[in-house]
């Protein structure tokens, strides 16, 4: 067969298809939705990775952090601060800036730095300062607004960040919290490579979040199946042959998907639109920064036309069209097993050679990866039509409802099963994700060791904060039951700036706030005790000996300050060290706040732990205000118990927003499906209401038509799904185990979406069954 023919045929196919009257048009029309909508998402993943490398590389922009020796000040220096805070759960940057010449660099995104007392800020910070639920936050932050950040400075339009001018920031210089800097964007010194199995989650994110998208084109492609199919026998009368016919049904499907790839552009780019105005599991955008790749674009410009014609030749293969009509033969074939069993087998061939190797050794073969991970899930596609073909072929009698929906589907199981592939394959591949995020999480999560019964949050006062006072103001914060405070620094046996060789912890606080590391016989104002039984024993008896003279560490990381020195006094009393609230058990020096030089107390890093009554609405926002009033550089942290890595965070993230947006093409597709179903059955609907079937019967048999194949979909879903699951657990040598909660709420997830799509067909159904469903064209 020439290429010619082909072309003729295909190009027949396509003009039938727009000049088929209206029920051509809307075949098309549907189609060509359902094609978008999977085009669309596609053009979105194939964008993601240039917007995760635009939103990196405006984060890199704007680094503020230096490396190496401290500056002196000069004409193109600043001094910034961060002043980073939380809010609701979210995220706050924020920076104070304080210029020390003309030529002071500007950050990405501003044109000049606020004066002392103002600030600019990002869009959605602005957006929500000026609202109600912005009233804590305008407490915190006592800036006048001046002016808002560009989107260069920004990594996402949803961001809240902020820059205030700033007064007397070097004297806060510390080389951590306070930096002076001549420049922006300095590359950080820490390494950005993955682990095997960071990169064995991402290639799984990936194919199960994409695969669901693929089987619904191929699902959608095919819309208007039994229509297209009694039309092409009258071709067969004006003298067509069977390949020629089936191509020219290609053709058909050749248009759908044409149209379907302009539509898919045009959501994309709502799509891109709508990105900019919202956020996903704290993800955003800007639209700019969602361009797909050229390469990938004209891939799936070419991969979804093609995969149409291919899907629609190969549905074809059973179907006899004839002059006279369509045969699927009259007692269809039982469909065969043997075939479909191959591909989940072949996938696990495919990753069986990676079993055991773990973290250690775990160079992941990343084809067979994808390989063996893609045949398990296509598996699911092609289990499922037997899957369902078998059980309705065994159901029997039953109310009115039951018995037409088990008839419908006993005569057309296959279109009851595409529809189902899509949500059945996104359900095994949640479910094997979960059981790996939940195998591996341990590895990634570390406990604090913080006691998070003895205090929920710590505040971290800048040095020579006067926390005693500060004590007394968290005491009486709304929200707080108890607060406790004290102030630590470093002795050395020798000079700071020229580096000490023993080092031993100095802690200053009141009795009660001493009682929380330490456990003292007596106490009272004045008192000194040395602790021991902790940490660092071995120093404390070297450097803790009466009369000697210990240098206080008056560098603070910044490599220079004045030499102050402490004399060990006699009188120590003996304390024993015990786990403090932040988990550690230090020994050392301690000192109540009338032993302690004004010198020493000058030098004190200030650590404030605070006990809040979580029943008081906003308590943490209340006790995150009281310090921002004492000290705009307090740095205010929530406890928990344990603690993930950013990376491992980031990819569950990820991976969270876009099974969201999946979940939502699917719903979006599976309301296109069943809408293009019942529209192809409006006669019969009609006609059975003619006749006097209720409308509840045939809204009944059409739920049950949906419940039926869904059941079963998820039933094996969550087979292949716990079954890669558990080999995704054994390649990175981590124990299986099922989190059956979980299990269920994904399950329950997708039927959910079914079932919501599902009642939200039922008013068209209902418009459907009326008398006018009998008019011909």
């Amino acid at each position: 067969m020439s290429a010619g023919q082909w072309g003729r045929d295909l190009g027949m196919g396509v003009k039938f298809a727009f000049t088929g009257g209206r029920e051509g048009l809307i075949r098309v029309l549907l189609t060509a939705v359902g094609v978008g909508l999977g085009v669309a998402l596609l053009l979105l993943t194939t964008a993601i990775p240039n917007a995760l490398s635009v939103r990196h590389a405006r984060d890199d922009a704007r680094m503020d952090y230096t490396y190496g020796p401290p500056r002196a000040k000069a004409a193109n220096t600043l001094v910034i601060s961060d002043a980073d805070t939380t809010y609701h759960g979210e995220d706050v940057r924020g920076r104070l800036v304080e210029p020390e010449g003309p030529k002071a660099p500007v950050a990405p995104g501003l044109t000049r730095y606020p004066a002392p007392g103002e600030m600019v800020v990002s869009p959605a910070l602005k957006e929500l300062l000026g609202s109600g639920d912005g009233a804590l936050l305008r407490e915190r932050l006592p800036y006048r607004v001046v002016g808002t950040i560009a989107e260069k400075g920004l990594i996402g339009s949803r961001e809240l960040t902020y820059y205030a001018g700033g007064k007397n920031l070097a004297a806060h210089i510390d080389g951590w919290k306070t930096a002076r800097i001549s420049e922006f964007g300095r590359p950080s010194a820490s390494s950005n490579t993955l682990d095997p199995v960071l990169l064995l989650l991402i290639l799984v994110v990936f194919v199960v979040l994409l695969m669901p998208v693929a089987v619904f084109i191929a699902t959608a492609v095919r819309f208007g199946g039994e229509r297209r199919d009694r039309r092409l026998a009258a071709l067969r009368l004006v003298g067509s042959d069977s390949r020629m016919t089936r191509r020219i049904a290609a053709g058909e499907a050749l248009a759908g998907s044409l149209v379907g790839l302009a539509f898919g552009t045009v959501f994309f780019l709502l799509g891109r639109q709508l990105a900019g105005s919202v956020e996903v599991v704290g993800i955003s955008v800007f639209p700019s920064y969602l361009n797909p790749s050229p390469a990938l674009a004209v891939l799936v410009a070419v991969a979804v036309p093609a995969a149409a014609v291919l899907v629609t030749l190969f549905a074809l293969r059973r179907v006899v069209i004839e002059p006279l009509g369509v045969v699927r033969t009259a007692r269809p074939t039982r469909r065969r097993l043997w075939w479909r069993l191959l591909l989940p087998v072949g996938g696990l061939a495919m990753l069986a050679p990676m079993i055991g190797q773990g973290r250690s050794n775990g160079d992941f073969n990343t084809y067979l990866v994808i390989g063996g991970v893609l045949l398990l899930l296509i598996g699911v596609t092609t289990l499922l039509p037997w899957v369902v073909e078998a059980v309705v072929a065994r159901l029997g009698g039953g109310p009115v409802a039951w018995q037409l929906a088990v008839r419908r589907l006993q005569l057309s199981s296959g279109s009851a099963a595409r529809m189902v592939n899509g949500i059945a394959v996104a359900v095994a591949g949640a479910v094997a994700m979960q059981m790996l995020f939940a195998g591996v999480q341990g590895d990634y999560t570390k406990n604090t060791g913080r006691d998070t019964t003895r205090a929920q949050m710590q505040v971290n006062l800048s040095r020579g904060a006067d926390f005693g006072s500060a004590t007394g103001q968290f005491a009486t914060t709304e929200g707080v039951r108890k607060a406790s405070a004290t102030g630590s620094t470093e002795l050395g046996d020798q000079n700071w700036q020229s580096g000490p060789s023993h080092t031993t912890l100095v802690t200053v606080g009141s009795c009660a706030a001493l009682r929380e590391v330490a456990r003292l016989t007596s106490c009272t104002d004045g008192d000194m005790f040395v602790a021991r039984g902790g940490t660092n024993d071995e120093d404390v008896a070297k450097l803790v000996r009466q009369g000697r003279t210990l240098h206080v560490d008056s560098v603070n990381g910044t490599g220079r300050g004045k030499d102050v020195t402490w004399t060990v006094p006699g009188g120590l009393r003996q304390a024993t060290a015990i786990t403090g609230p932040s988990g550690t058990r230090d020994s050392g020096v301690l000192l109540t706040p009338g032993a302690v030089p004004e010198r020493m107390s000058r030098l004190l890093n200030a650590t404030v732990y605070v006990s809040v009554d979580t029943s008081v609405p906003d308590a943490f926002e209340h006790v995150r205000n009281t310090a921002a009033r004492i000290d705009p550089l307090a740095d205010a942290m929530e406890w928990s118990a344990t603690q993930r890595t950013a990376q491992f965070s980031s990819i569950r993230t990820g991976t969270f927003a876009g099974a969201i947006c999946v979940l939502a093409l699917i719903g979006a597709s599976l309301l296109v499906s069943q809408l293009e179903q019942l529209r192809e059955r409006r006669k019969l609907l009609s006609s059975l209401v003619a006749f006097g079937t209720r409308r509840r019967t045939l809204s009944l048999s059409v739920l049950w038509q949906t419940a039926i194949p869904i059941a079963l979909g998820l039933l094996l879903a969550s087979a292949v799904g716990l079954t890669l699951g558990a080999v995704l657990l054994k390649m990175v040598g981590s124990p299986v185990g099922v989190d059956w909660p979980s299990v269920l709420g994904l399950t329950g997830a997708g039927a959910a979406v079914v079932l919501a799509v599902t009642a939200l067909s039922l008013p068209p159904l209902v418009r459907m069954m009326r008398p006018e469903g009998l008019r011909t064209e």
